[in-house]
């Protein structure tokens, strides 16, 4: 029994010396414990901030869009063509004509109703009508164009100043610079889409005749002519081609520069036609392959393979060989980073080469001369004839042939016409210059045979035709 006893009251003790701890250590810690778990904050060195993620914010484009909405206009072209001819008319000898409607873009510049758009938007153009933002429609007048940058001028008169665009300086865009496309495509009104410049200098034609703005807005069908615009809502570009195999837009669209377009319009105002300030060098852009073929290191650039007699270039002391690195403190990697540059400028107009020769750099500044110089179909390249050239060969007139043609240079030399010869006549029309030869051909019809009169070397008139 006293055993029993001695065990319940051990078994006792245990459970309230047991109950105690409890109490005393788990239900109400004491505050020295509870330091020991405390959770301190970890803290980074200084010098690793930089892997901080910044949140990326899109730039505000609702006022760009505002302002330029409503000095973007809805262009339609009515054109005449040759339908399908029935026997009546077959018989009765008439040529039905239907009309076709094409429809573009175009961009107001001044409160009174001048509109840029592209040349292929009113090309061939019977009736032109321009449709504003607020849907009123006025017939509009083509004041004039050129073809070779694809731009046109028209003329609308409104009862009221219009809003319009001013000029942004295209040669300051940066590549990655947000840019709003605003049109019309497929005849939706004042459409506004979004992107970033990707591309400058780029050349569609493959023989450096070009120089665009690459976007990736997205530019379909009816966004011809319209307005590529910065941040600010000031015209950089006209909205001119896209890059696609569907005839819709799939990523790329490209854009004539603004300084392009307003050298253009200011040119069609003042003169009637454009006025091209020529350099007067001939070349290419250099890469590995073009640098190691000349024995030369440098890789970027543009190679002056000659030098055209009498330009400006040549004035300047140019060289074959020079490497043009910068025009105006432009780098130059590339053909059409030069053409593009040149195209804003103007017969008289002063430009800043730096030029690498013979492991050295130099500047020069060169006056750009009017274009004396052309490539003719079938001939090859031609220039304005001095006096001297004219009086050797007895001519009155003409332009000299410079350079053959390589397809059909030994044609030529079998018929007795080499470099030096003169272009007296074609299609009966006597010619003095270079723009002489561009009117003729512009305005001669696909189908017209091509009558050319050359005086040889020896004075003697030559006459070819070719159809």
């Amino acid at each position: 029994m006293k055993k029993i006893l001695s065990l319940v009251l051990v078994s006792a003790l245990g459970g309230v010396f047991t109950l105690s701890a409890y109490k005393l250590l788990i239900e109400n810690p004491t505050p020295e414990i509870a330091t020991t778990t405390e959770i301190r904050p970890t803290y980074l060195p200084a010098n690793h901030t930089e892997n901080t993620a910044i949140p990326y914010e899109t730039p505000d484009l609702t006022k760009a869009a505002e302002n330029t909405v409503n000095a973007v206009v809805h262009v339609k072209n009515v054109t005449l063509s040759s339908g399908q001819m029935s026997f009546h008319d077959f018989f009765s000898g008439r040529s039905p004509q239907r009309a076709q409607v094409g429809t573009g873009s175009g961009v107001i510049i001044n409160e009174d109703g001048y509109i840029i758009t592209n040349n292929h938007v009113i090309n061939n153009a019977q009736e032109l009508s321009v449709t504003l933002n607020n849907n009123k429609t006025y017939t509009a007048e083509l004041v004039g164009t050129d073809a070779k940058t694809d731009i046109a001028l028209l003329k609308i008169n409104a009862e009221d100043p219009l809003p319009f665009v001013t000029f942004a300086d295209s040669d300051t865009v940066k590549i990655g610079e947000w840019v709003l496309a605003v049109g019309n495509p497929f005849n939706l009104t004042s459409t506004v889409t979004a992107g970033i410049i990707s591309a400058k200098s780029r050349d569609l034609s493959g023989v450096s005749a070009q120089s665009f703005l690459q976007t990736d807005a997205a530019v379909n069908p009816g966004n011809s002519g319209g307005a590529l615009v910065n941040t600010n809502g000031q015209l950089v570009g006209i909205n001119t081609a896209i890059s696609s195999q569907t005839g819709s837009y799939i990523g790329y669209s490209f854009a004539v520069p603004s300084n392009i377009a307003r050298k253009v319009v200011e040119d069609i105002l003042e003169y009637g036609n454009v006025q091209n300030g020529i350099l007067g060098i001939q070349g290419g852009a250099l890469n590995s392959a073009v640098a190691k073929e000349i024995g030369i290191n440098d890789t970027e650039g543009v190679y002056v393979d000659s030098v055209v007699e009498d330009s400006g270039a040549d004035k300047a002391g140019l060289q074959k060989g020079d490497i043009i690195k910068e025009i105006d403190n432009i780098k130059v990697s590339k053909f059409s980073d030069l053409t593009g540059h040149l195209s804003a400028k103007r017969p008289g107009d002063i430009v800043q080469l730096k030029l690498a020769r013979d492991g050295s750099t130099k500047t020069v500044s060169v006056t750009l001369a009017k274009n004396q110089t052309i490539n003719m179909p079938l001939v090859g390249r031609i220039k304005n004839a001095k006096h001297e050239d004219l009086k050797k060969l007895s001519a009155k007139n003409g332009v000299k042939i410079v350079q053959l043609n390589g397809e059909y240079a030994q044609y030529w030399k079998n018929n007795g016409i080499t470099e030096g010869c003169i272009i007296s006549t074609i299609n009966d029309i006597k010619v003095n210059s270079v723009d002489d030869v561009q009117e003729i051909l512009k305005d001669r019809s696909t189908y017209e045979p091509l009558r050319i009169e050359i005086i040889n070397l020896n004075g003697e008139i030559e006459r070819f035709n070719f159809r």
